[in-house]
């Protein structure tokens, strides 16, 4: 989020809170990104605010209490408040529960597996309508080829980025196995390990696609302990969503912290998995 829209943020999700009966006396950044994360203080709420103009907060919010209700591994909304998307001062705001990390409790390879396949099985009972995950590669591959959006990427990391969406996004598309709805990025930072066990957060980039796509952005020792999955297939995804996420680091308008140098390393890392 732009610097100069956090102190509206947090005002925002402060009076929100406030005017639903939670006594708030600070906000805690936690994170800042597309939307801002808080923790609201004394009433122990975490809060996600995002300008109005660029969010899905409503399909996340009922996926999250549909997920819930049947027992899948993700956060939870607020008990204490109705469920859905508040509007004020040009954000939304959403109040969830606030659940304490524990850090001190390694995450297991097979643990983490077994969350992601409670989490599948929730998903497939739901009929939602998502997009399929290749249209969120053909989102990068325009990104790419969008020289004004991408001004400082060479022209042969630009070919390298482009052709390797291109290619694997349609061969892993047309090989036509078993497809569902996805997180769409159950990465480590989308995870919270708690007292309950781990716990997914940011449903927002969920999607349609085989199990292969989200297993690609976990470790890679967690693609060995999921069930029945088409090693083929996750080999592609290994790169092709590293490649996605690349092509997002040297959009110009990209705010994450360091995120050009990581672009750089990860182009090496695309380049080294194409040649082996």
């Amino acid at each position: 989020m732009q610097a100069s829209e956090v102190p509206r943020a947090v005002a925002a999700a402060r009076s929100t809170a406030s005017s639903l009966g939670l006594t708030v006396d600070d906000a805690l950044v936690l994170h800042d990104s597309n939307k801002l994360t808080l923790r609201l203080l004394p009433c122990d709420v975490l809060a996600r605010v995002a300008p109005a103009a660029h969010q899905v907060a409503q399909f996340e919010v009922e996926l999250a209490r549909r997920l819930a209700e049947s027992g899948c591994p993700v956060a939870a909304l607020e008990p204490r408040v109705e469920p859905r998307v508040h509007e004020r001062d040009g954000f939304v705001v959403t109040l969830w529960t606030y659940h304490e990390p524990v850090t001190s409790r390694e995450v297991s390879p097979a643990d983490y597996a077994h969350a992601l396949e409670r989490l599948h099985a929730g998903m497939r009972k739901l009929d939602v309508p998502t997009p399929h995950f290749t249209d969120r590669v053909e989102q990068a591959r325009q990104l790419v080829a969008d020289r004004d959006r991408t001004p400082a990427l060479a022209d042969a990391d630009r070919e390298l980025l482009g052709d390797t969406l291109r290619s694997l996004g349609r061969v892993i598309g047309e090989r036509g196995g078993a497809e569902q709805l996805l997180h769409g990025e159950p990465h480590p930072g989308n995870v919270l390990t708690t007292e309950n066990g781990l716990l997914f957060i940011d449903l927002e980039t969920c999607c349609r696609g085989p199990v292969e796509f989200d297993l690609a952005h976990t470790p890679e020792e967690v693609g060995e302990h999921y069930p029945d999955v088409d090693q083929d297939v996750l080999r592609e995804c290994r790169i092709l969503v590293p490649a996605m996420v690349t092509a997002w680091r040297w959009d110009r308008d990209d705010q994450l912290p360091d995120g050009r140098r990581l672009g750089t390393e990860w182009l090496g890392r695309i380049r080294a998995a194409l040649d082996r």
